[in-house]
């Protein structure tokens, strides 16, 4: 079966106090992290950058075997790449370029979930803390945790349903979220402790030290 990965780094990056795709990890730019885990379980690689990017506007695809520019969203930066992967693909792999530890067995375990007949496969994992719902700075109440994970990416799917979920140019904070509008069957697996999204600079900080061991 054909497998191509979509790598998102079309963010802006505001909470990290600007873009965030090439800032280096142990010497490499992140986004380069990224795009070679998703190649490790993909035929190809689109990799998706901001439209004023001095990589995408030299053509430079990092790796990737396509660049293009995102949208003003997330889920139109995915549906920018997902026009780029080939019509006769089988599996859509679409993954975070904030997201630069996640190991190629993670990648390998949600492709292989679709391969044995999930519509979607997804990397989650337990919520530890307490969870409590705030208006203001006040609580109003304290959320049972039990039946709720923590989602990741990267995220499997069907080649035809994810086009079919974004057909409709329908926004979400990820694909599993719009192919659950579908009905689709959305199969979990263990995510991993490691794989953090880089959101703020602590998070960098994070995420180099876990890099280096």
């Amino acid at each position: 079966m054909s497998v191509w990965g979509v790598v998102v780094a079309a963010g802006d990056g505001v909470r990290f106090g600007g873009p965030k795709q090439f800032v280096l990890i142990r010497g490499t730019p992140m986004v380069d992290w990224s795009v070679g885990a998703a190649r490790s379980a993909a035929d190809g690689v689109v990799l998706v950058l901001p439209p004023e990017d001095p990589h995408l506007l030299a053509g430079d695809a990092r790796g990737a075997d396509a660049v293009v520019a995102g949208g003003t969203t997330r889920s139109s930066s995915v549906r920018a790449g997902l026009a780029l992967v080939p019509t006769d693909a089988d599996i859509v792999l679409v993954h975070d370029g904030a997201r630069p530890l996640a190991s190629p067995g993670l990648f390998r375990a949600v492709v292989d979930a679709v391969k044995e007949g999930a519509d979607a496969a997804i990397p989650a994992v337990a919520l530890c803390d307490t969870l409590k719902r705030v208006r203001f700075d006040e609580v109003v109440e304290t959320v049972a945790r039990e039946d709720l994970v923590a989602v990741q990416t990267p995220q499997a799917f069907k080649a035809s349903l994810l086009r079919d979920a974004h057909s409709k140019g329908d926004e979400a904070t990820d694909d599993a979220a719009l192919m659950e509008r579908l009905g689709a069957t959305v199969r979990v697996v263990p995510g991993e402790p490691r794989n953090l999204k880089v959101t703020t600079p602590s998070d960098l900080e994070l995420v180099q030290a876990l890099a280096g061991t």
